[in-house]
């Protein structure tokens, strides 16, 4: 299987990113990694190998990066504020370094965002957000409201809210979205979710596939029985959903 490693400093992030890339043609997969989690978690956790046929057969090119979460959403060393602020600036990176970088790889036009647990919360919400870029996203496992703590997991933002956290929180930006030319983008996209039964974000899931549906935006929901939520069921999804 074909596998490539770069690194380059990005001046938006002001830092060395690096990122894997596995496969040599077919549809263009934006990977984001788990919750601080880094570019080779993918590979580590089997999700590549399970992908094995699809990328040898030239269906599936995968784009593998890195995260700053515990630098920016996740970090508790900085203001609530200065997180989201810092999230903008790894979303710039990934519009405006990584996804150049995947074009000059390979010219195919059509873009999957990818993601489990809370990368599928930076698959959902840059894809919400940049639709133009996209043609599909798949979202196992996935949080989509940063905001609200949910069993053990805590609320991101230390009870701080602000317009930016607004708009980069799936479930309160989406529901109030009604610019027709935003929405004609989206319904050319197709949203798979993918969520245990027992996990603490099912409710959470099935109101974003509620307010996808109200939006006529194209998605499946689907629900796996217990918890759903370690690299062993992601290997079993992705066989399916990608």
């Amino acid at each position: 299987m074909h596998r490539e490693y770069h690194k380059w400093f990005s001046r938006r992030l002001e830092r060395d990113m690096e990122l894997l890339v596995f496969g040599h043609a077919g549809a263009r997969v934006l990977v984001f990694p788990t919750r601080r989690g880094r570019f080779f978690d993918f590979e580590n956790f089997g999700l590549v190998e399970a992908l094995a046929d699809k990328l040898e057969s030239g269906h599936l090119q995968l784009f593998c990066v890195d995260s700053i979460d515990a630098d920016s959403l996740y970090s508790k060393e900085i203001p609530p504020h200065e997180r989201v602020q810092r999230h903008l600036c790894y979303e710039e990176y990934i519009l405006e370094e990584v996804l150049p970088f995947t074009r000059l790889k390979n010219p195919q036009p059509y873009m999957i965002a990818l993601g489990c647990s809370f990368g599928a919360y930076h698959a959902v919400n840059i894809a919400l957000r940049h639709p133009q870029w996209f043609g599909k996203v798949v979202a196992l496992s996935g949080r989509y409201d940063l905001s609200t703590p949910v069993e053990f997991f805590r609320g991101l933002f230390d009870s701080y809210y602000d317009e930016t956290i607004y708009y980069n929180t799936p479930s309160h930006f989406l529901p109030n979205l009604h610019d027709e030319c935003t929405l004609a983008l989206l319904r050319r996209m197709h949203f798979l979710l993918a969520i245990g039964r027992e996990d603490p974000f099912l409710e959470n899931n099935q109101a974003l596939s509620a307010t996808l549906a109200e939006k006529q935006i194209p998605h499946d929901l689907y629900i796996w029985e217990g918890r759903a939520h370690q690299a062993a069921d992601w290997q079993e999804m992705v066989k399916i959903y990608l």
